[in-house]
């Protein structure tokens, strides 16, 4: 079956040829294995049934037997030995630090209690998510992020995506997963969300850390993940919601929150809170997020039928779409996301910030009824920090670099006011 492309497979490259070895994060499913091996000269998978045992009782007694092998060695689910950790960081030391030793996946993040060492200077970490619309083949990929930082004067007017709403409607109810991508039937696409739901909640989330854990709890907080997605629902509040689904503790509550957000299924996003308004003022609660788009599907027993007459809904699905996708983008570029909204309403759905410094100010909209809102509030905060940074000449702050409102519609174009409007289905990194 021919591979598709990913866009951590240059990021992958690129770690190789400066870090002894690399660590693939990510939730199951995602490509993480199969974007590893296309470059590893040899693989050893711990979860392999006919040798597990072996591999096991062989990490116990000399870890490092298991590093013999051309490299880059690739060691697939490596959590379920985590001397193995500890085994490569010394292995890499033993070699000089020689690059591109191992690679190691993982579909939970560290647990430090395992590990002796962080393994700092060493492994180098890098996270991978569902495929983007830009890799599963169905963004144009005509407007790159990292262009429009480099020249956001760049002409994007009249540059077309090949997406309407609803066919956007069945990519975020499809997923980003690598299996559902590669389904002709898009209804047997469909359930590969349900099942990696059913596998969360009844299996991953014990295996996680061996917790004997109630798969109906772990259901009801993800299904009151995806009813506040993409919204800054307080902690008390989903807590109450999943109290009055089944019987459970704050203490339990949090213990599976933290479980699931190992397993990369809960994928918050920590709010901007620049000085340009006093922090009582600035809103800091995480906005509520999901790892894939069609968890949230899943979880709330939507279709693309449904959404299809639901359009307020699928607003905020297409939120955590956006998010997936930019998330991404971003980090090819080395920058990471966040967002902005304090007590006046004032908004930016996401806050894009670079290596270099620069960053954008996002929001999401799904028709062009509410573009011109969302332009308002993305140049308020840009006329804030120019304020602020007038006002304030020892304290200056740095202007946005990019104004961008990303929609579910069809054509790019910048508005009078400089503020760029660019369709999902265009983006790429």
């Amino acid at each position: 079956m021919k591979y598709l492309t990913r866009i951590a497979d240059q990021e992958l490259a690129t770690r190789l040829n400066y870090m002894g070895a690399v660590l693939i994060e990510g939730p199951k499913w995602c490509g993480k294995t199969t974007t590893a091996a296309q470059q590893a000269k040899s693989i050893i998978q711990l979860q392999d049934p006919d040798k597990r045992q072996s591999y096991l009782a062989t990490a116990q007694i000399k870890p490092s037997n298991l590093l013999i092998g051309d490299t880059p060695r690739l060691i697939d689910e490596w959590q379920d030995a985590p001397v193995l950790w500890d085994a490569v960081r010394t292995m890499v030391d033993r070699r000089g630090g020689e690059p591109g030793q191992f690679i190691l996946t993982g579909s939970n993040s560290i647990d430090l209690k395992s590990i002796l060492h962080s393994g700092t200077g060493r492994i180098s970490r890098m996270k991978m998510l569902p495929m983007t619309l830009f890799e599963s083949g169905e963004s144009t990929g005509a407007i790159s992020i990292k262009a429009l930082f480099d020249n956001p004067e760049m002409d994007i007017d009249g540059i077309q995506s090949n997406l309407d709403i609803n066919e956007l409607i069945r990519c975020a109810c499809r997923g980003g997963w690598p299996a559902a991508v590669r389904l002709p039937n898009s209804r047997e696409a469909l359930r590969i969300a349900r099942d990696y739901l059913d596998g969360v909640v009844d299996a991953d989330i014990i295996n996680v850390d061996g917790v004997n854990r109630d798969p109906r709890i772990a259901r009801a907080i993800i299904r009151s993940y995806a009813r506040n997605l993409s919204t800054l629902a307080k902690r008390s509040n989903i807590f109450k919601d999943v109290t009055a689904m089944c019987n459970c503790t704050e203490r339990t509550f949090d213990d599976y929150v933290q479980a699931l957000t190992r397993l990369f299924v809960i994928q918050d996003i920590s709010a901007w809170s620049p000085a340009i308004r006093s922090a009582t003022v600035i809103r800091r609660s995480p906005k509520r997020g999901l790892v894939d788009p069609s968890v949230a599907v899943a979880a709330l027993d939507l279709s693309p039928e449904i959404l299809d007459m639901d359009l307020k809904t699928f607003g905020f699905i297409f939120e955590c779409l956006a998010i997936r996708d930019l998330t991404v983008y971003t980090s090819a570029i080395g920058g990471e996301i966040s967002y902005y909204h304090d007590r006046y309403d004032l908004e930016a759905d996401t806050v894009i910030h670079t290596s270099s410094g620069k960053y954008a100010l996002i929001e999401f909209k799904l028709g062009s009824n509410e573009i011109e809102m969302g332009a308002q509030h993305l140049l308020k905060i840009k006329d804030l920090v120019h304020k602020f940074s007038v006002a304030n000449s020892q304290l200056s702050m740095r202007e946005p670099d990019l104004l961008m409102i990303v929609t579910a519609g069809e054509m790019a174009y910048t508005r009078h006011d400089g503020v760029k409007v660019v369709p999902i289905g265009c983006l790429r990194d």
